[in-house]
Parts: C-alpha cells; structure tokens; sequence
C-alpha cells in the first residue's frame, strides 16, 4: 500500500492574524509603543462595535422583514429615475454606524431590487451626508462650508454612481449570497 502525502493548504488569513497576535503579545511584553498603541486603538474599536453593531443588525433585520420588495422597486429600482437617488441619499442621512451599517443595507437594497447606481449612491451618501456629521461639521466650519460641501458632493456622487452602476449592469455583475 502506498502512501499518498497530504497537501497542506497554506492560508493567508490566518497567517496575518497570527503575525498580528504575536505582534501584539511582542508589544505588550517588551513594553513597545507602537504595538501598545495599536492594542489599545484595537480595545477602542472594539467597544464602539460592540455598541453599535448589535443594534444595528436588529434594525437591518427589521428593515429586511418590514419593507416589503414591491417598495423598494417601486422607489429605488429600474424605473424609479432620480426619485431613487432622492431616497439613497435620504435614507443614507439618517443612517446610524455609518459604513458600517451601510454595507448590510445596502446588500438588503440589492436583494429586495434597487438599481445599482441607486445602491452606490446610498453607499457613497452613507459616508458624506449623515444627519449628525453634517450637523457637527456646520457648528465648527459653518454654514455655508457644509452647504458648498454638500451641493459640490452629491451630484459628483450621483454621477460617478451612475456611471459605475452602467458599467457594471452591462457586464451583468450581481451580488451573490453570503457562504
């Protein structure tokens, strides 16, 4: 009987994290500062996720269960014209956790039937146009900065969205389900 040799499958993933972990555990026990730095960076994040992300995947969950797919194609999908866009950037406004919530949203849009370019505007507004960062940034730099800001912004986002959501719809891109 011969034997055949096994083939060990090298993975990168777990590689870095390793790399990453024995960093860290090098840092804390010879007292290195740029390692001591990136602990306690990653305990920050750490919490401010474990604030956020719980509650955010149950409203994600409600919104998945709650509007129904005749909604969402109705106002964000093929036919709904710049009242698609209207309701990206809206919706993108009062999104809480930014990016970080954006991304499962906007995996939910795709599903229940928005149009691509609809679904790179929400993502891109999601970063530029929340409620509470808008607010915090006319206190600070004013008014009309916030304004100038965002009247220069959004139409550069709705057009590279556009743009975007053309090239890939005519090379038939979709988004597959998770594993």
């Amino acid at each position: 009987m011969v034997k055949q040799k096994r083939k060990i499958k090298f993975d990168w993933q777990v590689a870095v994290m390793l790399g990453y972990f024995g960093f860290i555990i090098y840092s804390l026990i010879f007292k290195f500062p740029p390692g001591r730095a990136i602990v306690k960076n990653f305990w920050s994040f750490l919490i401010y996720m474990l604030k956020i992300l719980p509650f955010a995947f149950i409203l994600i969950g409600l919104f998945e269960v709650w509007v129904k797919k005749e909604t969402i194609v109705r106002h964000m999908g093929e036919e709904s014209g710049a009242r698609g866009f209207f309701w990206a950037i809206l919706l993108a406004g009062t999104t809480v956790g930014g990016v970080i919530v954006a991304f499962p949203i906007a995996y939910t849009l795709y599903h229940k039937g928005a149009k691509l370019s609809v679904i790179f505007t929400y993502i891109g507004a999601s970063a530029v146009c929340r409620v509470p960062m808008t607010i915090f940034e006319a206190s600070f730099l004013g008014l009309k900065f916030t304004l100038i800001r965002l009247f220069t912004s959004l139409p550069l986002l709705i057009f590279s969205s556009i743009i975007l959501g053309n090239y890939f719809e005519k090379r038939g891109y979709q988004i597959k389900a998770g594993k």
